[in-house]
């Protein structure tokens, strides 16, 4: 037994140590006659009609009461830290209390913000969504009371003893429950990195707390000590707020009157009481943890009550999902108003998921009211104890709109796809959807599962949703992919015993020319005691120059650091250790991108100002001649808007404003800046680099910058795109590369003026007139495409071959363009639906088209497949979808054979 088990205040009360009977784990408890843990499945439920807390509480009341209680015990209160975890590379949505402290404090690096403290943080765990509203316990989002003590050899705060001691008082002492009720599990804990003993606490069968005593870091499955004893305690707040209740579920303690609301608008009548009551007993002795055990669970219902499955099902299901979209509306509030967009990647598909199953449900139960109005409900109840959710509420409503109109274009898209997949799978005899498609289907096309096994379904294929789905989607999408340093072709340990560089660039941007000391040479690659070069990092290139000595002048190709070491690649050369060099950067080129980095800080800066703060830097590269900053945003930018961002930029630059480039010490520079500091990612270290635009735009990075706005020069947004969903691309110009892109810009202007014939400033009239001529011509010739098809269509009919139960035309067309060979075979088609049509045309290059009608496709023609392999004969490439497909490629010569294959794979698939 570990000595952390051996707390004082199990000796001074008289605590027994026993083995549970059911599970076997270890435990202390005051009740002598006690053979079971006090944990689920081993023990039942029995606080429900008979709460052992003395008095009800609601979530509010009691974090408020976490919190004074351990204030009142020398704890500094720290705010909560947003449910996005943007201090942290490894992970989207912050999990736990401990996870606002990792990797920086935990490690020793950085010292915590208070020790002491104490955080009512609210934290998101997507890793159960598929039982919340079924386990009767289970939240995507849940309140997280942490009171933390970060031990050094230095100073002690406090360990198991103190740790347990606090628990006991708080919770016999304030909450008053009876002593004999709780008891303390014997467990390990792991979790972000780092492990440890824990104590799980337990009250008539609900965890209520775990208490960590986390001393080791994780590595490669590997434990060593961490120079830190930490104590990592969690407190479930919405857990004891059911204790205190003794409701049949949590979910009606926790969010009472929006539960009776949405019963209400959706017309849902809950069970009797009796039967919540035992369909929650019965989840918690059965562990139902990941959904699949829930048909399991309303048997038992059912033999308990001497109701059928089926009345169980129809009871609860309804009340189950109102629970569910009622735990969700909170999520998204709150990630939301923390400042998520809306995406396709990272946090951004978690909020769209989360957003998306409330949708689904929402339809399951034929609730007809927006999911907006619903979110308004739910604002207003937060908004008296959570004010930064109120200011956010236009944000979050109109996101939340955006989103659901989103959802609704996105079924009407996706039921099409589906129903082209279902058909190629039929052809293929093939009577299932394989889960993996299922997954597919929701990651690419945004398509829930139960949306695919209905429209699946209608057409005879099976489709069985793992009850686990949207588990698993959140785990393959829960953690960032970190990118890997791409480059550097050095070995780590060559450096390892070098001294860090001295950074020139940072003590004096301007600065040019120095000299320095080789310290060592690694193949290409050299390593100076000092350095003015840039090494290439946070988006900006590396600075480019040349290195001097006696045995010749080297070219400076690539500048990267590692662990503090600057490393300068300059090919093969003689240097040795301890000569010296002299090294002189191209200016022009540094000045540029110093200009372009500012001006990033500042176009950010605007498009917050204008956006909003949830706008958030999505990737950003500075260049020479031009740089591009990608910003998070749920919509698209309009030009009144990037009218506004120029607008604003320009503005700080013409008031030359002070850059200042500092190092702060994190827990300070988080206090002043929060953590719109990390816009451009997470930064190591005690000590940070703060970026400060002064009064407009602070940021944690390692670039170099002008020390006035006004050395940026007039910033010019050139052109603006949608790269993915939620993320809009500006692309600018700034300083002198802005005036060479404006005269390049005059230059192209003035060149379509003259092929206009008119002068710069008739360009758009000219143009205008230049379209409407285009559009009456294009109408002429669409009228008499159509005529040509319709005599070729004529003139093609009753060449029908007939192959099996096809029939199939196969012609080549001279001097057709493909919208003529696409328009005949539509017309075919749409006149005969057992036609496969299979025409060529040679124009320059070859091209091929194959179309079929529906009940050719239902003999098991695919036209996808047809243009591919006949393209492949051309040289080329093609594609398509099962009812049409088009190819070409450069040998016009083949196009015959191109032909042939087409119809001889007419004869094949209908064979298989």
């Amino acid at each position: 037994m570990s000595d952390i088990y051996k707390v004082a205040l199990f000796e001074e009360e008289g605590f027994q140590r026993k083995k549970c009977s059911q599970c076997g784990r270890m435990f202390w408890t005051l009740d002598l006659d006690r053979e079971t843990c006090g944990d689920t499945p081993c023990d039942e439920y029995t606080f429900m009609g008979d709460p052992p807390i003395k008095r009800e509480y609601t979530p509010v009341e009691m974090g408020e009461e976490f919190l004074n209680f351990f204030e009142s015990r020398g704890h500094s209160r720290v705010s909560r830290y947003p449910v996005v975890a943007r201090w942290r590379d490894d992970i989207f949505l912050t999990i736990a209390s401990i996870a606002n402290f990792q990797p920086w404090v935990t490690s020793g690096e950085v010292p915590p913000p208070a020790n002491p403290l104490v955080v009512n943080q609210p934290s998101i765990r997507l890793n159960d969504i598929d039982n919340v509203g079924r386990s009767g316990r289970h939240f995507t989002l849940f309140f997280m009371g942490g009171h933390h003590a970060f031990n050094t050899k230095k100073k002690h705060i406090y360990w198991a003893d103190e740790t347990v001691a606090f628990c006991q008082d708080f919770l016999t002492g304030t909450l008053g429950i009876d002593p004999s009720e709780i008891t303390y599990i014997e467990d390990f804990w792991e979790g972000g990195g780092n492990s440890g003993e824990d104590f799980e606490v337990n009250v008539d069968g609900l965890e209520l707390a775990t208490l960590v005593f986390m001393h080791y870091q994780v590595e490669n499955g590997k434990r060593r000590e961490l120079p830190l004893k930490i104590v990592d305690t969690g407190y479930g707040i919405e857990r004891f707020v059911w204790a205190s209740q003794g409701t049949p579920s949590s979910y009606d303690a926790v969010f009472g009157s929006m539960i009776t609301t949405l019963c209400e608008r959706a017309g849902v009548h809950p069970p009797p009481e009796d039967i919540l009551c035992e369909h929650s007993r019965l989840s918690g002795l059965m562990d139902v943890e990941s959904g699949r055990d829930l048909a399991m669970l309303r048997s038992k219902v059912a033999e308990k009550t001497g109701m059928n499955v089926e009345e169980i099902d129809e009871l609860m299901s309804p009340l189950e999902s109102v629970y569910a979209i009622a735990d969700h509306l909170r999520c998204l509030a709150f990630m939301f108003g923390d400042g998520i967009t809306p995406s396709n990647a990272g946090e951004g598909y978690l909020a769209r998921l989360v957003l998306r199953r409330t949708l689904r449900m929402m339809d399951d139960l034929n609730l007809q009211e927006p999911l907006v109005e619903l979110m308004e409900l739910e604002l207003r109840q937060l908004a008296p104890n959570f004010p930064r959710l109120d200011e956010r509420k236009s944000y979050i409503l109109e996101v939340v709109d955006i989103e659901e109109r989103r959802y609704q274009r996105t079924l009407e898209r996706g039921k099409k796809h589906v129903d082209r997949l279902i058909s190629s799978l039929k052809r293929k005899d093939k009577s299932k959807l394989p889960k993996e498609e299922l997954i597919n289907l929701y990651d690419t096309k945004g398509l829930p599962p139960e949306v695919v096994k209905r429209v699946a379904e209608e057409k005879g294929v099976k489709v069985e949703v793992p009850e686990d789905f949207y588990i698993q989607v959140a785990e393959l999408h829960s953690q960032p992919e970190l990118e890997e340093e791409r480059g550097l072709k050095i070995p780590k340990a060559k450096l390892k015993d070098l001294p860090s560089t001295e950074t020139l660039f940072y003590s004096n941007p301007y600065q040019q020319k120095f000299e320095a000391k080789v310290l060592r040479r690694v193949g290409e690659y050299v390593v100076l005691d000092r350095t003015v070069f840039f090494p290439k990092g946070g988006g900006q290139p590396c600075d480019r120059g040349i290195l001097r000595a006696k045995s010749g002048d080297y070219e400076v190709l690539d500048v990267r650091k590692v662990d503090g070491i600057v490393v300068h690649k300059i090919g093969s050369s003689n240097l040795k250790a301890n000569q010296r060099v002299k090294g002189e950067i191209d200016w022009k080129r540094r000045n540029s991108l110093m200009c372009h980095h500012t001006a990033t800080h500042i176009l950010l800066g605007a498009a917050r100002k204008v956006l909003g703060n949830h706008v958030w830097q999505h990737g950003v590269q500075k260049g020479t001649e031009r740089s591009r900053l990608d910003i998070s945003h749920f919509k698209r930018v309009s030009e009144e808007e990037l009218w506004e961002i120029e607008r604003l930029a320009n503005r700080i630059v013409l008031e030359n404003r002070k850059v200042d480039a500092s190092w702060m010490d994190r827990n300070e520079a988080e206090k002043k800046f929060g953590y719109a500091l990390y816009q451009g990612g997470v930064v190591p270290g005690k000590e940070i680099r703060v970026v400060n635009v002064e009064g407009w735009n602070a940021q944690a990075c390692a670039g170099t910058h002008c020390v006035r706005t006004g050395e940026v020069g007039l910033i010019k947004i050139m052109t603006r795109e949608r790269v993915q969903d939620g993320v809009e691309r500006l692309e600018f110009a700034s300083g002198e590369a802005l005036l060479t892109a404006l005269q390049e810009q005059d230059r192209r202007i003035n060149e379509a003026a003259d092929i206009l014939r008119t002068d710069p400033e008739s360009i758009a009239t000219a143009a205008q007139q230049l379209f409407e001529r285009w559009k009456s011509a294009k109408k002429k010739v669409e009228s008499l495409r159509n005529r040509l098809a319709s005599l070729q269509t004529a003139k093609l009919q009753g060449g029908e071959e007939k192959v099996g139960d096809l029939l199939v035309i196969h012609k080549i067309i001279e001097s057709a363009d493909v919208d003529e060979l696409i328009s005949i075979g539509e017309k075919i088609v749409e006149e005969n639906k057992s036609i496969v049509v299979l025409l060529g045309t040679r124009n320059g290059s070859a091209s091929f088209v194959a179309m079929a009608g529906d009940k050719a496709l239902d003999l098991g023609i695919d036209c996808e497949e047809i243009a591919s392999k006949a393209a492949k004969a051309l040289g080329g490439g093609g594609g398509g979808r099962p009812e049409i497909g088009q190819g070409g490629g450069p040998d016009v010569d083949k196009l015959e054979e191109a032909i042939e294959i087409g119809f001889n794979l007419c004869k094949a698939q209908q064979k298989r």
